[in-house]
């Protein structure tokens, strides 16, 4: 499994259009190929974080430009570009 991070920090006054946005793009997002988990998380200051776990570094890689065009239907909302790391999970616990 893999771990797509992605640091980002939102417009404070878009927000709530950014949290509606993203509820309607929820099925585009977990349709990805080989998406198991996604989490979005966001302070009040605009700053967030989307941890996507996804089947391996392969398919992570192999989305990018799906992802990228994901990401550009945010670029109204979002003060700076997204910054995108990405990571071997060595342990899913819940």
């Amino acid at each position: 499994m893999f771990a797509r991070v992605t640091h980002y920090k939102m417009k404070p006054d878009m927000v709530d259009d950014a949290k509606a946005k993203l509820e309607q793009m929820k099925p585009a997002i977990m349709s990805l190929p080989g998406m198991q988990r996604f989490i979005n998380t966001l302070n009040d200051d605009g700053s967030g974080c989307v941890i996507a776990l996804v089947e391996s570094r392969a398919v992570s890689e192999a989305n990018q430009e799906a992802v990228s065009q994901l990401w550009a239907q945010f670029a109204d909302h979002l003060a700076a570009p997204p910054d995108v790391s990405g990571f071997d999970v060595i342990a899913d616990w819940s």
